[in-house]
């Protein structure tokens, strides 16, 4: 009985620690490494993508971001993208959901609207793990660069630094 009571407190710890990373004032600052070889596009052939997304919360469980990305694929070109996007955290459980407009520059320039899924854990009170499976649509090269895949994303949640 004690182990399921303080199961229960540790459980309720946490998910109290986690809203309070939602709040209003709140930095982001993250981190994220996808498609090796989890992503489904025009291209395909062995690549990766990392990349950097730094955001603020304006509003309670909503922050806006801004995100930078290099895409390498083998034996073809690179790819690098910057964009700008917001996710919606729904607090009690961690899920969230995004979505971001997105600049493509390869040889010629494309612009694809993104939406993401993915789940923030909690490794401790401000640094998270946050798995993501993504959709980027591409306005101007569809078959190419339309793409589904799956992201692992590392962050930090920091308090106000204005």
């Amino acid at each position: 009985m004690r182990k399921k009571i303080a199961l229960l407190v540790a459980a309720m710890m946490v998910s109290l620690a986690s809203h309070a990373q939602f709040e209003q004032g709140k930095v982001y600052i993250g981190a994220t490494l996808s498609n090796v070889d989890f992503s489904n596009n025009g291209i395909m052939g062995n690549h990766f993508d990392i990349g950097a997304k730094v955001g603020y919360f304006f509003w309670d469980n909503i922050d806006l971001t801004a995100q930078f990305n290099y895409e390498y694929y083998k034996d073809q070109f690179d790819i690098f993208t910057a964009g700008v996007g917001g996710r919606y955290h729904i607090t009690q459980n961690g899920l969230y959901v995004g979505a971001s407009f997105n600049m493509m520059a390869y040889d010629d320039v494309d612009f694809a609207p993104s939406v993401q899924l993915g789940y923030t854990f909690f490794l401790s009170k401000t640094v998270t793990i946050e798995p993501e499976i993504y959709y980027n649509q591409s306005l101007t090269n569809h078959s190419d660069f339309s793409t589904v895949g799956f992201r692992i994303g590392f962050g930090v949640y920091l308090d106000d630094l204005f």
